[in-house]
């Protein structure tokens, strides 16, 4: 079975995650701006999911997760709790 860790940063507005996603492109730090910024409790830890299978996530996520490229950061992704950043850390299919 697939299987795949993440993080991601979890804000209100497509404008602050698209904002977000330039700094991070610039050098600044993943885990830095999900513990400043993140409105998920994970961020507290830098954004990091764990390890988890499809379907453990909402669709949008599920779908980036399990297609984008390991170490890329991913979004603007909407979801019904917001919009994301998104950085697959590992996956194994």
């Amino acid at each position: 079975m697939a299987k795949a860790s993440a993080r991601h940063i979890l804000v209100a507005t497509e404008t602050e995650c698209a904002a977000l996603k330039t700094q991070i492109d610039e050098g600044s730090s993943f885990a830095d701006l999900a513990q400043q910024h993140s409105h998920c409790p994970s961020g507290k830890s830098g954004g990091d999911l764990g390890e988890f299978g499809p379907g453990m996530m909402v669709k949008e996520f599920d779908e980036v997760v399990f297609s984008a490229p390991v170490g890329e950061v991913q979004g603007p992704v909407k979801t019904q709790f917001g919009y994301h950043l998104l950085e697959v850390t590992s996956r194994e299919d």
